[in-house]
């Protein structure tokens, strides 16, 4: 194995500068919202993409991301057909959710990750706390994969999706559990 240069940023993190990739296979986009003000529902989606590019500081830091909205999963085809559709979601003209960052600042474990969130025609900026989990090296692939957990909320209504409101909450909670994969 070769020794690889790592790149240790006033942010003290131990991660490579490059692009790092996403791995899916231990990563989850989930999300809960209130039903009637007085139970929750959970949910993810199963298709999205995302990458982290690595730079000197923060400020050089930036994440991509987007979301297939017709992969929601909330356990109930027919709950999720129902969101899916023009009433809700409206997937047809609404296909994917994109994230951008704009500034990640923090130290150690503790992270803000702020940026755009665009569903449809509407984006709105949104903040993220994050927790930085650590990096190993995988005993699979022989590479060093980093973790982070991500949580923050919108409002349904500020991306014109207030269908409802007296059943489902205009709250939506979301969280991330990313990996991603060190640059070759």
């Amino acid at each position: 194995m070769t020794s690889k240069s790592i790149t240790t940023t006033t942010n003290a993190l131990p991660l490579t500068a490059g692009q790092w990739t996403l791995d899916p296979y231990h990563s989850a986009v989930g999300f809960t919202i209130r039903h009637l003000g007085i139970s929750k529902v959970r949910g993810q989606f199963g298709r999205f993409e995302a990458d982290l590019t690595v730079g000197d500081t923060p400020g050089s830091c930036s994440v991509n991301a987007t979301v297939a909205l017709d992969s929601i999963d909330t356990g109930n085809t027919d709950r999720d057909a129902h969101v899916s559709g023009p009433d809700m979601l409206d997937v047809a003209n609404r296909p994917a959710m994109a994230f951008r960052s704009t500034r990640i600042e923090g130290q150690g474990s503790d992270w803000i990750m702020e940026g755009d969130l665009t569903i449809g025609e509407v984006t709105r900026s949104v903040a993220f706390d994050v927790e930085f989990g650590g990096v190993e090296e995988s005993i699979v692939d022989g590479r060093r994969h980093a973790g982070f957990e991500a949580k923050g909320e919108i409002r349904r209504s500020d991306f014109g999706l207030g269908f409802a409101l007296a059943v489902l909450g205009d709250s939506v909670k979301i969280h991330l559990d990313m990996q991603f994969v060190e640059p070759e």
